[in-house]
């Protein structure tokens, strides 16, 4: 087993040791400081804020040069996701903001959608011809007939104009793309989410279960320490994965299991965890429902029967299983993130939610704690606009599990042949490039084609923005204040974000972007205070807190109101579910029309000379956004297809070769992809780094990089549940020769 210190060293690939400079430049492997810089331990001259790189908003410190350039950052030692140390995203933060590539100035398209010829222009021209047709489609078609994608710490100022506005129709494509079905299983079984950072234990649990989370390569900050943490105290991790991770490496079960059966595996945990009485019986007699039906239901999901679908050994599944008993209930299987694989992903997370259940780990030390967030005061705004239609309403019946808006179907919304209830006719979009983001480019552009009206509002000419109508730029993270961080954690918390900088160029804060088109629609009562900084400060003031108080210590944390993070023995706790039990047998799916209990279904299998495409995180990238930083390009600047030896040999391809890649419908990668040979991935399967294979120009540091795993997701499994994308059904070939230019180096 690895120590702690070895797998922080290779998670955070150094990130400790990696001071950035201005313009890019590092510094690395010394502690000297630049001649005139404060010594950050004096604590002095240092700017609060928290990231922006990815959603777990680590707190941190800018510090600058004496010429007022921004020099680093570190993390804050006050802040529970991080704990005072940053991973290579966030220290890489500064290439955001010297990009040279990056958007300056709002843009307006001279010619048909597809091509990019736009003309610079003014802001209030810009906003203007936003506002204009936005009128247009409220008054023709009615203000639902906009949507919003949106993501990050920006969305709430564009989700406040939007409901003001009118609309309802405001998506996060982590939702149905990631994270969605995840949320939607753990609520229909323990009535809670599992949040933002997950309220995962893992400092104290003594076995930790990986399936499909790539703890050390997805970066979620405090995750991958508390791994740590639990390394050293002995915690037993076992890691279910096609791929040996970087997880995997530190485990000590590595289960290879077969793409695409993962629902068998748990099946027979518990089969085995029931029939061996290793379940919490007192757990759950006293707060579980639905026992019995699952004891029924699971009689014949034996190992043996799971070892002819997964390939995983029947006494290894055994092993596993007396390893989650021996350590319950400081066990805990992870309900992962991005868990959008194969369309019953909802009901695969309702069995990881059963599971954690069974061994009594919800609401216990070293399981799931309870989360505390703290509560801000709100300005009184008038009472927004009541919608009379909204996203459920473009195809009634569909999704109706999902508890908020899908993202695909607000673009199935915008195709008229896809007859729609009422159409979209305008999207804005927020910090979210969907056509990395989404799967199926084809019908994403198709979509934009039908719209009278597309905005992209972000830091950087993403693909998306090539598609626009009207491009606002936003200033980055380091150049504006945004709303207060409250995440819910151990301790309810706040983290400021202020401006370190100036916005360089003509760039603006997404608060004043999204305010000053209120104004320009006749919105202005929904947004009060001129300046972010203005209602930061009136929401402090209201807490009996201040805005200068938190400048100086950037994060402030709270105590508790009660001593409740566990479930104490024999509490009595009523669950906020319609039973006010926890559900192993779910009356709400079953009302829907859905399996009140998880069931194992086959999927397809690769074709005779394909091979399933699986694609994961790199711990220096965040998804497609920081593919062009020129700290975290230096990094990694393109991503490489995973192929076993086996296949490798059977294809002739060796390390390092350039290929192409080509899909079950014919879509050939337009970009080739390097190979690496390893034993680290299944012979029937093949992986890549997502966020590659960037066809926008603009960005010269990544452009034409690596190949995108996007582009050959053209085969979507839907979650009929709550409208996930099941991304993994898709397979590959090789295309060896004539893979272009780089293929002859």
């Amino acid at each position: 087993m690895t120590s702690r210190r070895e797998f922080i060293r290779i998670s955070f690939l150094g990130a400790g040791a990696l001071a950035l400079g201005t313009g890019g430049c590092r510094i690395f492997g010394t502690d000297r400081l630049p001649g005139g810089i404060t010594d950050p331990e004096n604590g002095k001259g240092r700017i609060p804020t928290y990231c922006e790189l990815c959603f777990w908003k680590c707190a941190g410190w800018v510090y600058k040069t004496p010429e007022g350039d921004i020099w680093k950052i570190v993390g804050n030692d006050d802040d529970q996701h991080c704990n005072g140390r940053l991973c290579p995203r966030g220290t890489g933060g500064t290439g955001m903001y010297y990009d040279g590539d990056r958007l300056k100035r709002p843009l307006i398209r001279t010619s048909q959608r597809g091509k990019q010829v736009f003309r610079e222009a003014e802001w209030d021209e810009a906003l203007a011809y936003i506002a204009v047709r936005m009128k247009k489609i409220s008054s023709e078609y009615g203000p639902e007939s906009m949507a919003l994608f949106t993501h990050g710490s920006g969305s709430s100022n564009f989700i406040n104009l939007f409901r003001a506005y009118g609309s309802a129709n405001i998506a996060e494509p982590s939702y149905a793309q990631c994270r969605g079905p995840r949320d939607e299983a753990f609520i229909a079984t323990f009535g809670e989410e599992v949040y933002s950072p997950e309220i995962t234990d893992i400092r104290d649990t003594r076995c930790l279960v990986l399936i499909g989370s790539h703890i050390g390569e997805n970066m979620h900050n405090s995750q991958v320490q508390e791994m740590s943490d639990a390394i050293d105290k002995g915690a037993v991790i076992i890691t279910v994965d096609p791929r040996f991770s970087t997880a995997a490496g530190k485990s000590k079960y590595w289960l290879p299991i077969k793409p695409a059966t993962d629902m068998a595996l748990l099946l027979a945990w518990m089969h085995e965890i029931i029939y061996n009485d290793y379940y919490d019986r007192k757990y759950v007699e006293k707060y579980c429902l639905g026992f019995d039906q699952l004891k029924a239901h699971v009689r014949d999901f034996t190992p043996e029967w799971a070892h002819g679908i997964t390939t995983i050994a029947p006494d290894i599944i055994r092993k596993t299983a007396r390893e989650m008993a021996n350590a319950s209930p400081a066990v805990l299987v992870h309900p992962g993130r991005h868990v959008t694989w194969y369309g019953d992903d909802t009901q695969r997370s309702r069995a990881i939610a059963i599971l954690n259940a069974l061994l009594g780990s919800w609401g216990r030390r070293g399981g799931f704690y309870r989360p505390a967030r703290y509560e801000l005061p709100s300005p009184v705004l008038p009472a927004y606009p009541e919608p009379s239609r909204t996203w459920a309403d473009l195809f009634p019946g569909k999704y109706p599990g999902a508890g908020l808006p899908v993202t695909n179907a607000l673009i199935d919304g915008s195709i008229p042949e896809n007859n729609p209830a009422y159409p979209i006719k305008g999207w804005i979009v927020n910090a979210c490039n969907l056509m990395l983001t989404v799967p199926d480019q084809a019908k994403t552009i198709k979509a934009i084609q039908n719209l009278d009206l597309v905005v992209a509002v972000d830091t950087m000419p993403m693909e998306i923005t090539g598609w626009a109508d009207v491009v606002l730029p936003e200033c980055t993270y380091l150049e504006r204040y945004d709303v207060l961080r409250t995440n819910p954690h151990r301790k309810p918390a706040i983290a400021l974000r202020m401006p370190a900088a100036e916005p360089m160029y003509d760039t603006r804060p997404g608060y004043r972007i999204a305010r000053e088109l209120a104004l320009k629609l006749d919105l202005e009562p929904w947004f009060p205070f001129e300046k972010q900084e203005d209602l930061l400060d009136w929401q402090l003031k209201q807490a009996g807190l201040s805005l200068d108080e938190l400048k100086k210590t950037g994060v402030k944390n709270f105590e508790r109101e009660n001593d409740d993070i566990y479930i104490g023995d024999d509490e009595e706790v009523e669950f906020p579910t319609d039973s006010g039990k926890i559900e192993l047998y779910s009356s709400y799916y079953e009302q829907m029309g859905f399996d009140p209990l998880p069931k194992y279904t086959p999927h397809e299998e690769p074709p005779e000379g394909y091979y399933r495409l699986i694609y994961g995180r790199a711990p220096m990238h965040t998804f497609s956004r920081t593919s062009n930083n020129p700290n975290l390009t230096d990094l990694m600047d393109e991503n490489s297809v995973w192929v076993n030896p086996k296949v490798a040999k059977e294809w002739g391809m060796v390390n390092d070769q350039y290929i192409r890649l080509k899909n079950q419908d014919d879509v050939v990668s337009e970009f080739p992809v390097k190979v690496r040979v390893t034993e680290r991935i299944r012979w029937d399967s093949v992986y890549m780094v997502h966020g590659f294979g960037h066809a926008q120009k603009q960005m010269k540091r990544c452009f034409g990089k690596g190949a995108s795993d996007t582009q050959l997701i053209t085969r979507i499994m839907t979650d009929p549940v709550m409208g996930g994308t099941g991304m993994r059904g898709n397979f590959v070939t090789f295309i060896t020769e004539k893979a272009g230019k780089e293929a002859e180096s």
